[in-house]
């Protein structure tokens, strides 16, 4: 088992490391990082089996790097290891395995490197080559799933995430509305800064009492608005 951490306090790496020999001899410490983006690049270059990471690290957490650890080929399974315990239900949305709070205990890591294990990399493997069907990562109830762009309503910008709203639901991604254009060329039709939608579900414009243009757009049950910027490209793409 491979195995990654992050923390931004030595010691706290130290002593994880130290557990680790201790319940888990044969594992492989493949890299430490003191920040959300350093363990990302780790990630990436290094294709661990499991992330030990903290939440509150400066710059990017670990909420935010476990969500952009699942966009990769082989995401790692996390568990978090924090002080604090009001984060519990924002890391399972981030698709923990578990939440580990300090001091760890040696018995609680081991049980829950006994979780990660079922993960195995050939297990990720053989789901992900079993759909190809083009999709989007998201979080949903605590689980990272793919939805398929065909089920895909729109895309909404919402601070830190964008809100997938797709036929069974709304979903988190990680991923900026740009990202996804570029991931996705020519599939989603942006009406807003902070907007894309399904092109093929775009059924009526109307203007609302304040001004505003608003899209109906099918399958959901309010519609958006579109930017004066991007309202000729709507307009366009109803009549034709």
């Amino acid at each position: 088992m491979k195995l990654l951490i992050a923390d931004d306090e030595a010691p706290a790496r130290a002593r994880l490391h130290e557990l680790l020999r201790e319940v888990r001899p044969d594992a492989e410490l493949v890299g430490e990082a003191a920040d959300g983006e350093t363990a990302l690049a780790l990630a990436r270059e290094h294709r661990p089996d499991v992330a030990l990471l903290d939440i509150r690290m400066p710059g990017m957490d670990g909420i935010r790097a476990a969500l952009a650890m699942q966009e990769l080929e082989t995401p790692p399974a996390v568990i978090f290891v924090t002080a604090f315990d009001e984060h519990a239900l924002a890391a399972f949305e981030a698709n923990a395995i578990d939440y580990l709070l300090k001091p760890v205990r040696a018995s609680r890591l081991r049980t829950a490197l006994d979780k990660a294990a079922v993960f195995t990399r050939s297990q990720r493997e053989a789901l992900a080559q079993a759909d190809n069907t083009p999709g989007l990562s998201v979080t949903q109830r605590g689980v990272t799933r793919r939805i398929p762009l065909h089920d895909i309503l729109c895309l909404k910008a919402d601070h830190k995430y964008v809100e997938v709203h797709h036929r069974d639901g709304v979903a988190l991604s990680d991923a900026s509305l740009k990202s996804i254009e570029e991931q996705f060329p020519g599939r989603f039709l942006r009406i807003h800064r902070n907007a894309l939608v399904d092109p093929a579900r775009a059924r009526e414009l109307r203007r609302a009492p304040d001004g505003r243009a608003l899209l109906t757009i099918e399958g959901l049950a309010l519609p958006l608005e579109v930017s004066r910027r991007h309202l000729p490209r709507v307009r366009a793409l109803l009549r034709g």
